[in-house]
């Protein structure tokens, strides 16, 4: 029987392969081949709605629906920029070897290496983590929420790599964000993040810069890599983004793009929704800019957090209406324009609602002082990478503190464990939507602010009732939408 069951298993991995492979065969001729690509492309289309939507039980229709708009909205905004020639040959083979083959579809390479880690753990590692190796930065942005300045801590190169060769090697991870601080800015000893790039050539590296430091060099060292693609923030136009980032950066940022550009390599956009900058996004004039005339190829869009610099400025948090009001020109955009966009909490129905605390699927966040958090948003920890590697343990350990066992166990209780019909993944964030449930079920006693400011925020009674009366209407006005527009229920 054992025999048997052994077989079986081959054979699927096997036709998973196979699949797989046929997958990207047929995304290459819609990019290399000279002719009947909207027609190859419609073919693929219709298989992805049929895999995604017509045979999935497991999740509501329209969350399903969702998925598929999104994964279309990327073919096409990079089939766009790759037909304009913005995007090497090159380049664009390896990112669908590095990111889609052993990422989106978890080729068997990597499967072996997270059932080790299940049985070793009990439990599959987290799909991804954001490592932040510096604080440091050459801008001093209002309302940083890493409250970075150019004198700040990094890690050392030797931890830095320790990481990556943990969760490449141990977790099967072929995915990684990098995050700062400014990612550019990091030197130790000579080493610095391309040294990273290069060594682990199989992975793919999304990584969050303000784009000063792409000047043509940098930007051909990324095209010879391949496996990196940089996000570059943006506020809105030239008024909100230099408002916020300081005098001359829009130009900046101008000229980042056609160096980026000119050596062939993709590149997208990260934006902070704030009170100031709401209505700029909730036009169709800044998407056309940023993907026809800037021709970035995805955009990452970012609600300002009252959490590091932010605590103290919650006039610039966008109000429940107007997240809800953005929330729909999400849907427009993905469904209209095939813009290839996510707002990391209006799109919680991609990602099955929270992605913290280092569930399956999910991530982790490091930090420049190797302080482990469930998230880049929740400025609370119990490890120290650094005191863990002393202590010759695992990063994989930080997984078991209360902190992150806890989040989980909401996770699981708030959508994971009822997958048919989830709680409200409007509400996706565990900390920004559900503060009052986050201090009082998820933060443990063992648990310490990542800052001054993240200490103030759990005393604060005025920080509760403003989180509070925020969590409270933006549940009055997306239930409604969750209930008939999702479980189709009134």
């Amino acid at each position: 029987m054992k025999g048997d069951i052994g077989i079986s298993k081959k054979v699927k991995n096997y036709l998973g392969e196979t699949k797989t492979d046929i997958y990207i065969y047929l995304i290459k001729k819609i990019f290399y081949f000279p002719y009947g690509k909207e027609v190859l492309l419609e073919r693929f289309k219709k298989k992805l709605y049929n895999a995604l939507v017509e045979k999935n039980k497991e999740f509501p229709k329209n969350i399903q629906i969702k998925k598929y708009e999104f994964l279309v909205a990327m073919l096409e905004s990079s089939k766009r920029n790759f037909d304009k020639g913005l995007i090497s040959k090159k380049v664009s083979e390896r990112v669908l070897d590095t990111l889609i083959r052993y990422n989106f579809t978890q080729k068997q390479i990597n499967k072996d290496v997270r059932e080790k880690f299940r049985e070793k753990y009990g439990m599959l590692p987290p799909s991804f983590i954001v490592l932040s190796p510096t604080q440091k930065c050459n801008l001093n942005c209002v309302g940083c929420y890493a409250s970075s300045t150019f004198n700040a801590p990094s890690l050392s190169f030797e931890i830095v790599n320790k990481i990556c060769n943990e969760v490449y090697n141990e977790w099967g991870n072929r995915f990684m964000t990098i995050s700062g601080g400014e990612p550019l800015i990091y030197n130790d000893n000579g080493k610095t993040l391309f040294d990273i790039w290069k060594k682990y050539n199989e992975m793919f590296f999304l990584v969050y810069t303000n784009g000063t430091l792409i000047n043509k060099k940098n930007a051909k060292k990324l095209a010879r890599l391949g496996n990196v693609t940089p996000a570059i923030s943006i506020e809105g136009f030239e008024k909100d983004t230099d408002e916020r980032r300081g005098k001359g950066v829009f130009k900046k940022i101008l000229r980042a793009a056609d160096n980026l550009k000119e050596a062939g390599v993709p590149f997208g956009v990260s934006v902070t929704a704030t009170t100031k900058n709401i209505n700029t996004l909730l036009s169709n004039k800044f998407y056309d800019f940023v993907f026809q005339e800037l021709e970035a190829s995805y955009m990452w869009i970012f609600q300002l957090m009252p959490i590091g610099q932010a605590k103290d400025m919650k006039k610039l948090m966008i109000t429940p209406k107007q997240r809800v009001n953005l929330y729909r020109k999400w849907e427009q955009l993905l469904r209209e324009k095939r813009y290839c966009i996510a707002d990391f909490w209006n799109s919680g129905v991609l990602s099955n609602g929270c992605i913290a605390y280092g569930r399956n699927g999910g991530y982790l966040y490091v930090d420049w002082n190797g302080n482990i958090m469930p998230c880049v948003f929740i400025p609370y920890y119990k490890d120290n990478i650094n005191e863990l590697y002393r202590k010759k343990k695992k990063l994989a350990d930080a997984l078991f503190s209360e902190l992150f066992v806890n989040g989980r166990k909401w996770q699981k209780e708030y959508g994971l464990e009822n997958t048919k019909k989830p709680s409200n993944w409007l509400m996706p964030c565990s900390i920004r939507d559900h503060w009052l449930n986050f201090k009082k079920n998820i933060l443990n006693k063992n648990a310490k602010p990542e800052d001054i400011y993240a200490k103030k925020a759990l005393k604060s009674k005025d920080y509760d009732i403003a989180l509070k009366e925020f969590d409270e209407e933006l549940k009055e006005k997306t239930e409604p939408i969750w209930k008939k527009e999702y479980l189709k229920t009134e």
